[in-house]
């Protein structure tokens, strides 16, 4: 009986899916690493608390040239959790583990945010906090989506990579909405909108106020500093055509 009750509990292993950003470097990497320290500086906190997996599919590198690009990226603090598309000769136990097979999770649970909380009693910024919704689910729906009936407040991020996101308010700065499908926000954009991030070039972005951080759609983005100065503070639309972001005023 002593040996049953004393044997020690199993260990128990759960799979779950995380969100990531997938960096995709491009030759010569010391230009390619000169445009993200722009993008860095230009949005800042992009990349803060934020994992990331370096797709290396095709790029030609060998294994130190891998390893010192890892380094580059930990002295900007972007954490590259793992390297899809490298060949095993390529990495080692000093470097992060490859990966596979990345696609968007099908399940998701939203963590519980407080809708009051100490920042906004003392006027501190907010932790980051990120919130992964499930989709609208029935039988009348073909395209999951996503809406939102509150602002989104500095520090919160809203991912959503299975359909379209409509905003019932704000994205306030510092605040981020990242979806699979188009943006819709009934209010000032503050923050950071990214939409398409599925591969969706058609995806669009909609506000009714532009004062944004950083717009994106299907990887290609535009920062505060390159956007037309006289579509700040309108309502705006704002799409892709090829590789370029083109944005125009609403009505």
């Amino acid at each position: 009986m002593t040996d049953v009750l004393t044997q020690p509990r199993p260990i128990r292993l759960k799979g779950r899916s995380f969100l990531a950003l997938a960096l995709t470097p491009e030759l010569p990497v010391q230009d390619w690493l000169v445009r993200l320290d722009d993008l860095a500086a230009r949005s800042a906190g992009f990349f803060l608390r934020r994992p990331v997996v370096l797709d290396v599919e095709g790029l030609d590198i060998d294994r130190q040239e891998l390893r010192d690009l890892v380094n580059e990226l930990s002295t900007r603090n972007v954490r590259v959790m793992g390297i899809e598309g490298a060949r095993t000769s390529q990495l080692g136990p000093d470097m992060p583990p490859a990966m596979t097979d990345g696609r968007a999770a099908a399940d998701f649970e939203a963590p519980a945010v407080s809708e009051k909380t100490a920042s906004e009693k003392t006027g501190a910024a907010d932790p980051v906090q990120s919130v992964v919704m499930e989709p609208v689910s029935g039988a009348a729906t073909t395209t999951p989506s996503l809406v939102v009936s509150r602002p989104v407040r500095s520090g919160q991020s809203i991912f959503f990579p299975e359909g379209d996101v409509t905003i019932i308010g704000s994205v306030a700065s510092g605040a981020e909405v990242v979806a699979g499908g188009s943006i819709h926000v009934y209010g000032p954009l503050r923050g950071r909108a990214m939409a398409g991030t599925m591969g969706n070039a058609e995806a669009r972005i909609f506000c009714r106020k532009l004062e944004a951080e950083l717009i994106a759609i299907d990887g290609f983005y535009k920062t505060a500093d390159d956007m037309e100065p006289e579509l700040r503070g309108k309502p705006v639309q704002v799409w892709l055509e090829g590789e370029t972001i083109k944005a125009a005023t609403l009505g």
